[in-house]
């Protein structure tokens, strides 16, 4: 498993390396984000404080995912591209990754 990982973050960092993505790379949106998260993750992740409450208590929220002492941008880009069950194969752009992970990123430390 930890080789899927190690080559799921090889592969999100190689692409956002190459071409056009490279000069986006600094430019993630946290806010952009947030809306994405709210749109696509909310229904099993608390994203925002006030969100509702997620079906499965066992789901960790955004806030805690971020206040993870492990967490990296590279960490979540991995658990993104491959997915752990329960969580769904769900399809992002290279910026809408960055966006999200930008957007958890910022949650550090406001848990």
């Amino acid at each position: 498993m930890k080789t899927k990982s190690a080559l799921a973050i090889l592969i999100f960092w190689a692409i956002s390396a190459t071409g056009p993505a490279s000069a986006q790379v600094g430019l993630a949106d946290a806010k952009r984000g947030q809306e994405l998260a709210a749109r696509l993750c909310s229904g099993c992740h608390i994203v925002s404080s006030g969100s509702a409450s997620t079906a499965n208590p066992d789901i960790p929220t955004f806030g805690a995912i971020a206040g993870r002492a492990d967490t990296t941008p590279e960490r979540l880009a991995g658990r993104i591209i491959i997915p752990h069950p329960p969580m769904p194969n769900t399809q992002l752009t290279m910026a809408e990754m960055r966006d999200i992970i930008q957007y958890i990123m910022s949650l550090k430390g406001s848990r």
